[in-house]
C-alpha cells in the first residue's frame, strides 16, 4: 500500500451522489472497484464492523475532545489488559480535520479511517490472524 490516490469523481452524477439515493447506504465504486457498490458511513448514517471474526476489536475514543483517537486491539478491547505495542495500538489521532467514521472492511483484514478531508487504510495479509495492521503512509 503506497498510500496514493487512485480514484476520484470530482463530478458525480446527481441522481446517485447523495446518501439517500441508496436505501442500503452504499455508494457506486470508483477506479479499481466500479461496478461494485460500497457501505456508506459518516454524516448521514451507516456504519462500519467494530469487530471483525478473528477477535480484534476497533474503539474509537476522545480523550482530549474534539480529537478523536482510534485504536485497534486483540486483548478484548477497553480496559486494555495487553501492552501498548503488543495487544493494542494507537494508529491514528484525528487532530487536523474532523472524524467521520471507523471500522473494519467486511473481511476483517483493513481498517478504514474517514475524517472530512482524508480516507486511510490500514491491511492486514490473509491468513495471518494475530499480525499487526500496517500501512505505508507517511
Amino acid at each position: 500500500m503506497t498510500g496514493e490516490k487512485i480514484a476520484r469523481d470530482r463530478d458525480p452524477a446527481p441522481e446517485n451522489s447523495t446518501p439517500d439515493a441508496a436505501a442500503d447506504l452504499s455508494c457506486n465504486g470508483l477506479g479499481p472497484i466500479t461496478g461494485s457498490r460500497v457501505r456508506i458511513a459518516g454524516l448521514f448514517g451507516g456504519g462500519l464492523h467494530t469487530t471483525n471474526e478473528d477477535g480484534w476489536t476497533l474503539e474509537v475514543v476522545t480523550p482530549a475532545w474534539p480529537n478523536e483517537r482510534v485504536l485497534p486491539s486483540r486483548d478484548g478491547g477497553l480496559p486494555h489488559a495487553g501492552p501498548h505495542g503488543e495487544e493494542w495500538w494507537h494508529i491514528f489521532h484525528s487532530n487536523y480535520s474532523t472524524f467521520r467514521a471507523a471500522g473494519f472492511s467486511p473481511s476483517g483484514r483493513t481498517i478504514a479511517v474517514a475524517t472530512s478531508s482524508d480516507l486511510s487504510l490500514w491491511t492486514r495479509r490473509p491468513n495471518t490472524r494475530t499480525s499487526r495492521f500496517s500501512s505505508n503512509e507517511t
